[in-house]
């Protein structure tokens, strides 16, 4: 369509095809566990890619013949061997923060940020043979998903709802592709609850076919429940589809073709035969807000509505006005089917970035923290490297990959070297809010009726008022106490928490305070007490904020500070129905960007997912073929 010019003798027909096919064809993938594409979804990637590029995107990469045979699921005998059990904080030999990076200063690729995206696309381009390294400004590698540990107990800094790492083949979650690929594994407790606390009711809600009617029936209406049973009607047509392109084929070129396409062909053609009539029909709303489903079902039922919203607000950060229906029809067919279950990694969320690093290590990729990028460097119109904030330039050879969001990766880059459309595009993308975190170390010990309740569980949804919305500040709460299910988070005894406002804090009330001022102090104090009472009523009357052993307290000032995020955002607030997220490539030649910036957005899946596509596009489609070959999908 772009190539063509639209010349008038391809009709309006085809302007109208070609146009559905540009706005949509990032919106594909799914931000979930066992995130995989729908085979319409998919198939309109593939499509509109051809229509849209004509060539492929990454024009100035010059495949290198592989200096190896792409290896083997298990690693070579001479490779470093790493602990698949260690404990989060000693499991990886990373070099200290240093003013220079250690060893050579050059790589094939240099990734900036080792947040799960980064380190996903570091740990296949290592895979791959290729030399990577990874420049991290913090002392600990991880990014939003990073772990520390203060007097014995050990905090997830992030994510902790988690699915789909025991998952293998096509239908995998794309982080336990990756992870696979590097033959890595982690261990995980499962379980299928989580306690909620909304206005109408406290309960405890159960993930399943059959549960969740008996919580509608008891604490909504028997409305509720025809209401619910009509809209798992409705979609179960469209979830029959399977998920049969695996997010590890997708590349950003027309080698798409051959990785996903070709190779996947017969299992597509099974998956649109198995939608059947209804499905087929209904197909086109998969890239619609869930909302409009909604609506052409009739489902009124506040309780339904407001349900719904909650779950598309946990999911990505949206209502379901704003949520891909694709993500919440897939959500719906694995969150409510027979024998499912949530997973959390023994040894926290660190747990997912130790293996991540040990598998770019394993295959001979360097991690370095305490390398703060200050500029990244264009020369002759392509990006050829770094400088780091000591001074020292850092040489990429074939490619810089930015695992930073966009409005950071704009601040990297010389402004005259990029076109005016691009730095108002990123100027313009829409910012979620930001977060307040509040981390305590307790006691756990169940001496009287006085303790802390027994029967805790491990996740805490509180809900305040359903009036405002989901999306608004202070009223939802979400509270993870991970010691519950892996007790050694916390010394013996003692439990482990985490709860945060889930990206609804208005950065603008703490910006530019000073953090030392006693104005900040009041406004931490005020801000957090929804956290605390909602930490209160979880864990019931026996609790003591006064005898917690650790207590911090995170604002949006702590959020950007520490992970280096613009306005300490969540990331872009992209809607569907109204814009997608942006590609891998960029402007400026050589220069990629994966994560939470870009397609196809926020949450751990999708992001592992991004880091995959730009480290499979910048290898040939042979190599490509042969890890997807290795590793048997």
């Amino acid at each position: 369509h772009r190539e063509l010019g639209s010349p008038k003798h391809l009709g309006r027909n085809w302007n109208d095809v070609a146009s559905l096919f540009s706005r949509n064809h990032e919106c594909l993938f799914f931000q979930l566990s066992h995130l995989t594409q729908h085979f319409l979804v998919a198939a309109l990637r593939l499509l509109s890619t051809i229509m849209e590029l004509g060539l492929p995107l990454f024009p100035g990469i010059k495949f290198p013949t592989p200096r190896n045979t792409v290896l083997a699921r298990s690693s070579p005998n001479n490779l470093p061997q790493f602990s698949s059990n260690a404990s989060s904080s000693t499991s990886i030999s990373v070099k200290p923060p240093t003013k220079t990076v250690p060893g050579k200063p050059e790589a094939d690729v240099v990734v900036i940020g080792s947040g799960i995206g980064g380190l996903c696309c570091a740990g296949l381009l290592a895979r791959y043979n290729q030399d990577v390294l990874v420049l991290e400004s913090h002392d600990l590698p991880g990014g939003a998903a990073h772990s520390f540990e203060i007097k014995g107990y050990k905090f997830d800094s992030g994510p902790s709802l988690f699915s789909g790492f025991q998952s293998r083949g096509p239908q995998a979650n794309p982080l336990a592709q990756v992870l696979d690929a590097l033959g890595e594994s982690i261990p995980c407790a499962k379980y299928d609850s989580w306690m909620v606390y909304i206005p109408e009711a406290e309960f405890l809600s159960r993930i399943g076919p059959t549960e969740f009617l008996k919580d509608l029936e008891k604490y909504a209406s028997q409305n509720a429940v025809q209401e619910w049973k009509k809209l798992l009607e409705a979609i179960l047509p469209l979830s029959a589809a399977a998920m049969a392109l695996p997010p590890l084929s997708i590349r950003g070129d027309l080698g798409v073709i051959s990785t996903a396409a070709a190779r996947y062909a017969p299992s597509l053609l099974k998956s649109f035969v198995e939608m059947g009539p209804q499905g087929a029909f209904g197909a086109p709303k998969l890239l619609r807000p869930f909302s409009e489903i909604m609506d052409s079902l009739e489902l009124r039922d506040p309780f339904i509505r407001n349900w719904v919203d909650l779950l598309a607000f946990l999911l990505a950060g949206v209502k379901s006005n704003g949520i891909l229906s694709a993500e919440m029809v897939y959500m719906f067919a694995e969150w409510y089917k027979p024998g499912c279950t949530l997973e959390y990694p023994l040894n926290g969320s660190g747990a997912i970035i130790d293996a991540l690093v040990r598998g770019i290590q394993k295959f001979g990729g360097r991690i370095s923290l305490g390398s703060h990028v200050e500029k990244i460097i264009v020369e002759n119109g392509k990006a050829t490297g770094v400088k780091l904030k000591g001074g020292q330039f850092i040489r990429a050879k074939m490619a810089v990959v930015s695992n930073a969001s966009m409005w950071d990766t704009l601040n990297l880059l010389p402004k005259d070297q990029l076109p005016k459309s691009y730095i108002d595009r990123v100027k313009t993308t829409p910012q979620c809010e930001s977060f307040m975190h509040l981390h305590l170390g307790f006691d756990a010990e169940h001496h009287n009726e006085q303790d802390v309740r027994e029967d805790l569980g491990i996740h805490h949804i509180v809900v305040n008022e359903w009036e405002r919305g989901v999306d608004a500040d202070q009223n939802v709460v979400l509270i993870s106490v991970p010691s519950v299910l892996s007790p050694n988070l916390a010394p013996p005894g003692k439990h482990v928490l985490h709860a945060y406002t889930p990206g609804t804090e208005p950065f603008e009330l703490w910006e530019g305070l000073d953090r030392r001022s006693a104005e900040y102090k009041k406004l931490k104090a005020e801000r957090s007490e929804v956290m605390w009472k909602a930490v209160e009523r979880a864990l019931g009357s026996g609790f003591n904020r006064d005898k917690c052993e650790v207590k911090l307290v995170g604002t949006p000032l702590t959020h950007q500070r520490f992970l280096r995020r613009n306005r300490g955002t969540y990331g872009p607030a992209i809607q569907a129905g109204q814009g997608t997220f942006p590609g891998h490539s960029t402007p400026i030649p050589q220069l990629y960007c994966c994560g939470d910036s870009t397609f196809p957005g926020i949450g751990v899946p999708a992001v592992a997912a991004s880091g995959a596509i730009v480290a499979n596009s910048l290898v040939s489609v042979s190599q490509h073929s042969q890890l997807l070959d290795a590793i048997g999908i």
